[in-house]
């Protein structure tokens, strides 16, 4: 599908005749984007609107510009992204379109639009002026929108309010009782803190700043809520409200603490305190473990491109498909001219051909066709497509008939695991692999039979590889919150699996690396009452691993988990 990027003017004309005078320099327009494609327009106005083309109150687009083609399908009239930032009217092309521009097509809006917004607000007058906006916003927003497009647009969709997604790091207006309990149980095994407030209350308007950035310091470990006593009448009501500001905390479901004022450092070091008592500091983080508490730790991805007309002349005449071709373009047109320039291919194309293969490509070389698929998964955005894929057809059905194989081949099995690693490129399947449970039973399967091959090293370094990005993201969701997302039966099966394969290690210091890597990262900030402490405290992991030092005594690694990690660190506390 073609994108178009339609750009408005929201100050008509007024900010190239006045802002030499207000800012300082020259402004040509209060830029405004949307996006164009498949017959709707896709709008910015507190969430994602879709209407027909040209029929908003915006007017007339200033400017049409043609970004590129597209695969990727939009439902329920949603444009999809990786980023839900609400951050008002004067940062919407820094946060919202410009990233679904980039995720569509691999490239975003002009510069000139992206950066209009901090070139307003660096100036005196823009840092004047900034406050007077956030209150505009966020007054039109409990209208629904932003600029009214929702409410003044024949034929517009958005997705209810009750439908959308927490958004981290994001202030929640509540408007009634059932909307505040709603959001109190979503929470109630972490913190909430509730900001009683009125229109009529200076003191409140004065704390709503600090309140915003409280809310993106506690991310998803916890949920600021801010209602508006005059407006929610049955929620001051039930909570005896005689005084605003008032705030009240809850930790784990409870009440945790209540007080008037509008004290900041009581309001700062009261939330800060809720979320440590939330999040309390896990003892791992007192022990020595440089490797795991590294915070720029990325997953493994095999990124290494094969002479393409080597790779498809082995597929004989599959290799003129144009799905196939489409994707070796793709993959040239980005290793030689970057991402921003390679256009995705037509994916429902390449999906149905990979489906097909598996039913018709002789086992010996449907290696080609897994291998070429995985150096399109480097790139987030093909990766991204097979995430929004229904039941992931494509990459179980793949899976599925890997794992059912008697005999695979050594090159299938290889590239099959390099593949599923490079699924990681796009956080969006990470998160499919957490929580689809066909998906991550293909994956453990495929991991758990490659550990037991003795005679191939690569095998095993990819499965480990593999193993370590699973616990990598597992890790990851462990520490910022919302906590594990790998089930306990999950993380229990695939630890015993590793410690296995770890004792069995006795040829490839790269596999075992690989192996220690995985399984610190799923024992890294584990409940330490948790079954899975339980059963590396039963297998005896600690001194299990430090027996690898005959074989391997260089390695460094090893130290770090058997002795602090599975040593100290699975002491109770």
């Amino acid at each position: 599908m073609d994108v178009h990027l339609l750009v408005y003017d929201l100050s008509r004309g007024l900010a190239k005749q006045m802002s030499v005078g207000l800012l300082g320099f020259q402004l040509d327009a209060v830029y405004h984007t949307s996006i164009q494609l498949n017959g709707r327009e896709y709008v910015y106005d507190g969430n994602i609107v879709s209407i027909i083309p040209g029929s908003s109150h915006l007017g007339r687009p200033l400017e049409e510009m043609y970004l590129g083609k597209t695969e990727f399908q939009c439902a329920d009239g949603i444009v999809p992204s990786a980023n839900g930032s609400d951050r008002g009217v004067f940062r919407l092309t820094e946060g919202n379109l410009h990233s679904r521009a980039t995720f569509l097509l691999g490239k975003g809006i002009p510069d000139y639009i992206v950066n209009m917004p901090q070139t307003v607000l660096s100036s005196p007058m823009g840092q004047m002026l900034m406050p007077m906006l956030n209150q505009q916003i966020h007054a039109n927003k409990r209208g629904g929108g932003i600029l009214g497009i929702q409410q003044n647009t024949p034929g517009s969709t958005s997705k209810p309010k009750a439908e959308l997604h927490h958004h981290e790091g994001k202030v929640h207006n509540v408007t009634n009782l059932n909307e505040l309990q709603s959001l109190l149980e979503k929470f109630q095994n972490s913190c909430a803190v509730v900001f009683f407030t009125s229109a009529t209350c200076p003191p409140c308007k004065v704390l709503y700043p600090l309140y915003d950035q409280l809310a993106a310091e506690v991310g998803d470990k916890g949920v600021l809520i801010k209602v508006d006593v005059l407006a929610a009448f049955d929620v001051g009501s039930a909570y005896s409200v005689s005084a605003t500001p008032t705030f009240v905390t809850f930790l784990k479901g409870k009440q945790e603490n209540r007080w008037s004022g509008a004290d900041r450092g009581a309001l700062q070091g009261n939330v800060r305190l809720l979320v440590q008592m939330a999040w309390p500091a896990h003892a791992h983080q007192s022990l020595n473990l440089p490797t795991f508490s590294n915070p720029g730790t990325k997953p493994v991805l095999y990124t290494k491109v094969p002479p393409l007309e080597k790779l498809l002349a082995k597929m004989g005449s599959d290799a003129e498909n144009p799905a196939v071709q489409g994707v070796k373009h793709f993959i040239e047109a980005r290793s030689q001219d970057g991402p921003a320039e390679a256009t995705l291919p037509d994916m429902a194309a390449f999906t149905t051909f990979v489906r097909q293969s598996i039913k018709n490509v002789p086992t010996d070389t449907l290696f080609t066709v897994v291998d070429l698929m995985r150096i399109g998964l480097v790139d987030p955005r093909f990766s991204g497509y097979l995430a929004e894929e229904v039941v992931h057809g494509t990459v179980t059905a793949l899976l599925e008939h890997i794992n059912d194989l008697k005999e695979c081949p050594y090159a299938l099995r290889l590239v099959t695991l390099q593949m599923a690693c490079n699924l990681f490129s796009s956080q969006l399947y990470a998160d499919e692999v957490l929580s689809n449970d066909k998906l991550r039973t293909c994956l453990t399967q495929l991991v758990s039979a490659s550990f037991l091959d003795d005679n191939h090293n690569n095998v095993r370094v990819a499965a480990a590889s593999l193993l370590f990005n699973i616990a990598l993201a597992n890790s990851r969701k462990r520490q910022d919150g919302p906590g594990d997302v790998l089930p306990q039966d999950d993380q229990i099966e695939l630890a015993a699996s590793i410690l296995e394969a770890i004792a069995q290690e006795e040829s490839s210091g790269e596999a075992l690396e690989g192996m220690l890597l995985a399984l610190g990262y799923l024992a890294y900030r584990m409940p330490l009452d948790g079954e899975l402490s339980d059963l590396l405290r039963t297998m005896d992991a600690g001194n299990s691993i430090l027996e690898k030092k005959k074989a391997f005594p260089d390695m460094k690694l090893i130290d770090e988990v058997g002795s602090e990690l599975l040593g100290r660190g699975l002491n109770k506390p």
